[in-house]
């Protein structure tokens, strides 16, 4: 049955890899005159929207059948997170295109559910009993509910993005398309990461360090890439592999740091293969493409998912984290680096809010807000669940 659920899950990639052709064919793509003279748009979008829900299909099938293997719900790693943060974004994508019918979005939006996905692949991926700090009915309320409120905020990151490339001025270069250039930089350093970490696991790559953790005890820790930056104290035990450039202090989860660094050196890499080639800078070479982008109603569709992702991830990261700290640890707060950054999240969509409804913060302004707000998210799945070491260290 697990060997069951990750077919699915491969199906449902390549589903989703189907949509994002298909959009991308919906919006490039000429329209045509029907009987009466009248402009069409081609029928790709639609083709695009059922494979959507296709590969959602597979993917919640996906999700059922490792809950049934597990025996609990499959959000309690880092692998399990991200699938499922890659499924709800795809099912808020349905949610939001069903209302605004925008096949931009979806060009869009199915990349980056495609990248959550292949991202997550690379962690650990075997069915592991609950360690006892979650083995809490909160698991699934807390988790799930938190999952899809990030979910539906991600659509705002992708229609922000999108108005951002449309509506920007490349022939004036200053600091918002520098910004947008970073943007681009960050996404390539995710593909980049996918890449290395892929070739690395192809040649079955590790390196074993001993050395002292948080706890001022000797532990061990196996490397995939190679060192560039060692841990607490620590002791090359491999033979034959790379010896670290410098050491960390042990409230720093040092392999993870070390996979952050190696993800922005081949995404540079990347990224400036991309504009050898494209000869321009990356969102200028995709502002055409979007030429016939309606930036009104991308900016609608950001604001829409916002309002609706905010109150999901508040109640999901706020008030049932808080609930179910007092029963697990006995305080609503204890000013965790995770539970920190979750308060900041909330506070920064609180404020895109009453920026956009109270001071008229729309287009641009708005756009960029929906960029960073994003950029918050990632940070703290990625940087503050991965290489700060806290309570959540073992998600």
């Amino acid at each position: 049955m697990a060997a069951a659920s990750g077919t699915l899950m491969l199906i449902a990639f390549f589903l989703y890899l189907a949509s994002t052709i298909a959009f991308a064919v919906a919006v490039t793509g000429k329209k045509w005159r029907n009987k009466q003279g009248e402009m069409k748009g081609n029928r790709w979008g639609t083709f695009g929207f059922i494979f959507s829900i296709l590969a959602a299909l597979c993917s919640l099938s996906y999700f059922v059948l490792r809950w049934v293997v597990a025996g609990h719900p499959p959000v309690s790693n880092m692998f399990e997170y991200m699938t499922f943060l890659g499924i709800a974004m795809g099912l808020a994508f349905i949610l939001i295109f069903s209302l605004y019918r925008n096949n931009v979005i979806g060009m869009f939006t199915m990349p980056t559910v495609m990248l959550l996905i292949a991202y997550a692949s690379l962690f650990p991926r075997e069915v592991a009993p609950l360690i006892p700090a979650l083995q809490s009915n909160w698991l699934k309320i807390h988790v799930i509910t938190t999952a899809l409120g990030q979910g539906i905020l991600s659509i705002g990151f992708a229609a922000g993005l999108v108005y951002l490339i449309r509506t920007l001025d490349y022939s004036k270069p200053g600091l918002k398309t520098a910004a947008l250039e970073w943007i681009m930089y960050a996404i390539t350093s995710l593909v980049g990461y996918i890449g290395i970490g892929y070739l690395f696991r192809l040649f079955n790559y590790e390196a074993v360090f001993q050395y002292i953790n948080e706890f001022d005890a000797e532990a061990q820790m196996t490397y995939t890439l190679p060192a560039i930056v060692g841990p607490n104290a620590g002791e090359l035990l491999t033979d034959g592999r790379m010896q670290p450039l410098f050491h960390v202090w042990a409230d720093i989860r040092s392999d993870d740091l070390n996979t952050v660094i190696w993800s922005f050196i081949a995404g540079f890499v990347i990224y400036v293969l991309l504009r050898l080639v494209l000869r321009k800078r990356i969102g200028h070479a995709i502002q055409p493409l979007l030429k016939s982008v309606n930036p009104e109603q991308v900016d609608e569709v950001s604001y829409r998912a916002i309002a609706i992702g905010f109150p999901v991830f508040a109640l999901g990261g706020l008030v049932f984290a808080m609930i179910w700290a007092q029963i697990a640890w006995t305080r609503f707060w204890g000013w965790d680096p995770k539970e920190v950054w979750a308060l900041i999240t909330f506070l920064f969509y609180a404020v895109y809010l009453h920026l956009r409804l109270s001071n008229g913060w729309h287009g641009e302004k708005s756009a960029w807000l929906c960029v960073i707000g994003f950029a918050i998210i990632m940070f703290n799945l990625v940087f503050v669940n991965l290489v700060i070491a806290g309570l959540h260290s073992y998600a």
